[in-house]
């Protein structure tokens, strides 16, 4: 099963995702996050400070680093739903932030969870059960320097074969 069985591409997940944000999560939409890099193990996703994203201090407001490490933590899920051909139940059970430093600049958000959540859905596809994986996100500005760190409590299950 550790195949994948469909092509993968990432215009076709970028793409993915930003229909997600037109039709289904329309915050995701309105901060526009861009798809950097993504693979087996790892994922990259950058969110531009601009108007949309500001706060009151110049800084990326906390909704919208909130959504960027909702989508670096969630978007290995689609990933795998994508190439191994399963429809996956997917939300997130919990999350915990710590913000080092105000994020001044431009941020990617950066997860190497790739693995855990593949095995979270190789559990849940053996067991047939809802599967919670701990999932860790950075934040990284400009400077390369850590804004902010997330522990994404995913929950997932496979739906279909």
């Amino acid at each position: 099963m550790s195949k994948p069985t469909k092509d993968f591409s990432i215009k076709k997940m970028q793409w993915l995702l930003f229909l997600m944000g037109l039709f289904k999560i329309p915050l995701i939409g309105y901060v526009r996050p861009r798809l950097v890099e993504i693979n087996d193990d790892s994922i990259k996703v950058k969110i531009r400070l601009r108007r949309k994203t500001k706060n009151h201090l110049n800084s990326m407001y906390f909704g919208a680093l909130a959504v960027g490490a909702d989508i670096a933590g969630g978007i290995h899920v689609f990933y795998y739903s994508e190439i191994m051909g399963k429809k996956i139940s997917f939300s997130f059970k919990g999350m915990k932030a710590d913000f080092l430093k105000r994020a001044e600049s431009d941020v990617t958000f950066e997860s190497n969870q790739g693995q855990v959540i593949k095995a979270g859905i190789l559990e849940s596809i053996e067991t047939r059960e809802r599967v919670n994986k701990t999932i860790i996100v950075n934040a990284i500005d400009a400077n390369n320097e850590i804004v902010a760190t997330f522990e994404m409590i995913s929950s997932l299950k496979v739906m279909s074969k």
